[in-house]
């Protein structure tokens, strides 16, 4: 097969992706809006007589897929790795029950709508859907409070704390209900099954990962800023990707995130990140990001999935409000806070669509729910710093209020 038809989509994706991902920066919005309009603007080409068998063949959409699962691997490897370990020794109780409240409670809200909308779905696929509501990205929040000069008041450091544990606990419920695709009408031993392997799988992975850190520590002081340490940690990704797929039957973006989780208390593991970046956004994650707008038929979404798609984004986008909020309001944090809280937890961004696509790759959802997700993303994106800064606007007007919170 002539594979080197892939070269042409390839270059036109990364062009046009890094174009657009500029202009949604400027604008506020998270970059990988501007990789997925990308994908979406390329797709169209499909759509042009003899244009689309051109550029789009059947040969280099299958290679393009390839590279997007490489892409996808190395997000959730990038996403690990980001996780500050030591900071969960210090978060409190309360955000604790911020972070569980924040990601059952949206959880729930989407398995509700789902089974309202598509009960012939099965309880496992609609958990799935209510699964991709419980991750969150606090990148827009972060900014937003920086710029207001909060991010180390009791709201930004609850925000950032919840957001750790987030990620760590959204992934193990993915997990789980991932594995659970061919059990839904199987007994409670094939459930207590499918437990029982993601425990010793992430048993396994922290017992191997803490061993790999050590050698890669003695492996820097040896070879200080090697490019050997990061190609030596890419592949304990790959390893770890493929390890919980196919011994464990775990989702193999788990067994990536987890190969980044247990690397992020290494020294080095800002080095690491950094060089293992390089080679993820410069190739594979636009491509990911691409294919999605690419391979999403828009037009075969029919009215159900329509309604459904709009319950899934008012859900996605209240229940970290009521999930985190709610909580953080009975800890006592105040009413004008709790709000904060809450929406600093609401925004999504690019775990949401990884956890989607997985889900779709694996036959648990629809492709045509990702459409809705961007949206998703996008309102979020936008929603959050407007209301974030509107809930301090009197305070910032205040010059009293202001000097009291320095």
């Amino acid at each position: 097969m002539d594979y080197y038809v892939v070269l042409l989509p390839l270059g036109i994706i990364l062009v046009v992706s890094k174009l657009l991902s500029k202009f949604c920066r400027k604008v506020n919005l998270p970059q990988v809006i501007g990789m997925l309009l990308a994908g979406v603007l390329i797709g169209v080409l499909n759509y042009i007589p003899g244009v689309g068998e051109f550029v789009l063949s059947p040969t280099a959409v299958t290679g393009l897929g390839f590279f997007a699962k490489i892409g996808v691997i190395l997000i959730m490897f990038a996403a690990g790795l980001d996780i500050d370990i030591k900071q969960i020794r210090v978060i409190g109780v309360p955000a604790v029950l911020i972070t569980l409240a924040g990601v059952a409670v949206p959880m729930a809200l989407g398995f509700g709508v789902a089974q309202l909308c598509m009960p012939q779905n099965g309880i496992a696929a609609n958990l799935f859907y209510g699964s991709i509501l419980t991750a969150t990205s606090v990148s827009v929040t972060v900014a937003t409070l920086q710029e207001l000069g909060r991010l180390n008041s009791k709201v930004g450091s609850t925000v950032v704390a919840a957001a750790i544990l987030d990620d760590i606990i959204g992934i193990i419920v993915l997990s789980v209900v991932s594995s659970l695709g061919g059990t839904s009408s199987a007994g409670q031993s094939d459930v207590l099954w499918v437990l029982i392997k993601t425990v010793l799988f992430f048993i396994a992975a922290i017992v191997v990962g803490l061993g790999a850190s050590k050698l890669f520590t003695w492996i820097e002081k040896k070879f200080p800023h090697h490019r050997l340490l990061p190609i030596l940690s890419v592949a304990l990704c790959f390893l770890f990707a493929y390890g919980s797929e196919m011994i464990f039957g775990i989702a193999d973006i788990t067994g990536a995130f987890v190969a980044g989780l247990v690397l992020s208390v290494n020294p080095e593991h800002s080095y690491i990140e950094r060089r293992s970046d390089i080679m993820s956004y410069m190739i594979f994650t636009p491509v990911f990001f691409a294919n999605i707008g690419i391979t999403t038929q828009i037009t075969s979404i029919d009215s159900g999935m329509i309604w459904f798609g709009l319950l899934f984004i008012v859900v996605g986008l209240v229940g970290k409000v009521i999930g985190c909020g709610g909580t953080a309001l009975l800890c006592r944090y105040g009413l004008k806070d709790s709000f904060r809280v809450g929406i600093g937890m609401m925004a999504r961004a690019e775990v949401a669509l990884v956890c989607a696509q997985k889900g779709v790759e694996i036959g648990m959802i629809s492709s045509s729910i990702m459409p809705f997700i961007v949206v998703l993303i996008i309102l979020s994106s936008f929603v959050t710093p407007i209301l974030m800064r509107a809930s301090y606007k009197k305070e910032l007007a205040s010059p009293k209020l202001t000097a009291s919170k320095k």
